[in-house]
């Protein structure tokens, strides 16, 4: 497509179309859109990432009061990040961001790298990504393929190789490049770039396409053939899988709960979280090694679902309150109400200290 003078001819009119409605109809108003600055479009791009606009809004605000560059992240703990990121999910983002930030100042000078092809050799920063921030703040021309784009770019061009094969997503990598602006980049690639991610948003949605809204229905393909949500074709998905977990909230007698931090890899990895096993004789034998039973008190709270993108947590809290001395089995530390926001708390397990506090006060 790329080398034939129909190519060229169907790259610019998607382009100068894109580029025409995300003017006129697209988001223009987001905080992260009125800024050049790579630290705060990366910011949000990271934040973006499987996780709604109005959720992030909140986010990115509190991370650049409190990191306001990138050498106050780079510098700040780990801890502190993770407890700002603390609800958000994904938490590998939130560690990947951190160590990130590091890497900048370390082997870039404190100076995001301005191409897409050495932007994503940074940690969690992967193709799409990198292509964001470098058509948005320097203008490069190179494609986004996040999951957005991927579905308007599929159905816009009737795309329906396998996209769990790795030859077809390079593929459509290609025709993605090939179909970029050729002209004023400086003004054409942040705008088309935004314009295919609000479509993708907005119009051309998994399920009940607004394909009368859209500005390239009149060359779509999967339009012409009545089946757009047949697109993007992946027969391979990840199989879901249920996991039931206990809970140990181990509460003294000032209102302090025993956090551990988990494994550096796996669910939660690297956060504060109260002590789990993975089933209820384990738990029990946790508690007997608490010490004499006469000293606490020791309540099951309701059950509660927790839902992953591919996993299902039942979780089972059973709350210990009473007088344990110094302190519980295993690696761990006493962390009282206020000290939890300032540490990275799993969502469900903050709601869920959140919740017994309130309970008891």
């Amino acid at each position: 497509m790329s080398g034939s003078a129909e190519g060229t001819r169907i790259s610019v009119s998607i382009g100068e179309r894109v580029v025409a409605w995300q003017a006129s109809h697209g988001r223009n108003h987001l905080p992260w859109q009125q800024t050049r600055d790579p630290y705060r479009v990366w910011l949000s791009e990271i934040m973006l990432q499987q996780t709604q606009v109005s959720t992030v809004l909140d986010y990115y605000a509190r991370f650049l009061a409190r990191f306001p560059d990138v050498s106050a992240l780079a510098n700040a703990p780990q801890d502190e990040v993770m407890g700002l990121w603390s609800g958000l999910g994904y938490y590998s983002r939130a560690r990947n961001l951190h160590r990130c930030a590091q890497q900048v100042m370390a082997d870039h000078g404190g100076a995001f790298p301005r191409t897409a092809e050495v932007l994503a050799t940074l940690p969690g920063i992967g193709r799409s990504t990198a292509g964001a921030i470098a058509a948005f703040c320097f203008s490069e021309r190179v494609p986004i393929l996040d999951a957005n784009v991927r579905r308007v770019l599929t159905r816009w061009l009737g795309f329906d190789k396998d996209m769990a094969s790795a030859a077809n997503e390079r593929l459509l990598w290609g025709l993605a490049q090939a179909l970029l602006p050729t002209e004023d980049l400086v003004h054409a690639m942040p705008r088309y770039t935004q314009g295919l991610m609000d479509l993708g948003a907005s119009v051309c949605t998994p399920r009940a396409p607004r394909c009368s809204a859209c500005p390239l229905v009149e060359s779509c393909k999967a339009f012409r053939d009545g089946d757009p949500e047949r697109y993007p074709v992946r027969t391979r998905k990840l199989a879901r899988r249920s996991e039931s977990w206990q809970l140990a909230i181990v509460r003294d007698g000032r209102g302090r709960v025993w956090l551990q931090r988990r494994p550096a890899t796996g669910i939660w990895a690297g956060m504060h979280c109260v002590p789990v096993f993975s089933d209820a004789a384990a738990c029990a034998a946790f508690v007997a090694g608490l010490g004499d039973p006469s000293r606490h008190v020791q309540e099951e709270l309701p059950p509660f679902l927790h839902v992953l993108t591919h996993r299902d947590l039942h979780l089972h809290p059973v709350m210990i309150s009473g007088d344990f001395g110094g302190g519980v089995m295993g690696e761990g530390e006493w962390l009282g109400p206020d000290q939890w926001p300032l540490v990275g708390l799993p969502a469900p397990i903050r709601k869920l200290l959140d919740a017994t506090q309130a309970r008891l006060w």
